[in-house]
C-alpha cells in the first residue's frame, strides 16, 4: 500500500489458513484494506478454492490466477511471503496476467464431458476384460458374433452365469 517505507510502500502481512471460512475472513480482511487487485501463484487444485472465496466474498477488480513458471523470483531461499511481496510487485508494474478460467457453466460441462469419457472408458475396459475371460476359458465368441456387445453374446454370457 502506498506508504513511507521502501519505494514510498508499506506492507502489511497476514497468513491465513486455507479452511473456506477462513478464506471469506481474508476475502473480508482484504476488502478493508481497500485492495482492488489480487495476484496469486497457481498451485493446481489446491489454488482454487482461494480463488473462489476471492472472487465469492471480495470486492476486487481483479483476481489474477498466475502460472507460477511465469512470476518465479530469483532462484534460491524464498518464503510464501517473499514470493507474495513479489508477486505484488510484478503486479503493480502491470508485468504478469492471470490465466484463463473458464465461467462456472463452461467448468460444469467440461466436469460432465469428462467424467462420460471416464465412464465409457471404463465400460470399454471391462468388456476388454470379459472377452479376455471368454477366451482363456475356450469360449470364443468372436467367431459368433460381430462384437462382445451384442444381445446375443449377452445372453450367452447370462446362460453361462445361471450354470
Amino acid at each position: 500500500m502506498p506508504g513511507d517505507g521502501p519505494d514510498h510502500r508499506h506492507t502489511v502481512k497476514r497468513m491465513f489458513t486455507t479452511f473456506y471460512g477462513v478464506l471469506v475472513q481474508a476475502a473480508a480482511w482484504l476488502t478493508e484494506q481497500q485492495v482492488t487487485h489480487v495476484a496469486m501463484e497457481a498451485t493446481g487444485i489446491y489454488s482454487m478454492p482461494v480463488y473462489h472465496a476471492l472472487v465469492e466474498h471480495g470486492d476486487f477488480e481483479d483476481v489474477l490466477v498466475c502460472n507460477a513458471g511465469h512470476v518465479r523470483n530469483v532462484p534460491g531461499r524464498t518464503t510464501d511471503l517473499s514470493d507474495a511481496e513479489w508477486l505484488a510487485h510484478l503486479l503493480e508494474c502491470g508485468l504478469i496476467r492471470g490465466s484463463f478460467i473458464p465461467p462456472a457453466e463452461i467448468t460444469a460441462a467440461r466436469e460432465v464431458i469428462r467424467y462420460r469419457r471416464t465412464l465409457t472408458e471404463s465400460r470399454t475396459s471391462e468388456l476388454q476384460r470379459l472377452g479376455t475371460v471368454l477366451q482363456d476359458a475356450g469360449i470364443k465368441v468372436d467367431s459368433v458374433a460381430s462384437t462382445i456387445t451384442t444381445v446375443s453374446v449377452r445372453a450367452m454370457v447370462e446362460a453361462l452365469i445361471e450354470g
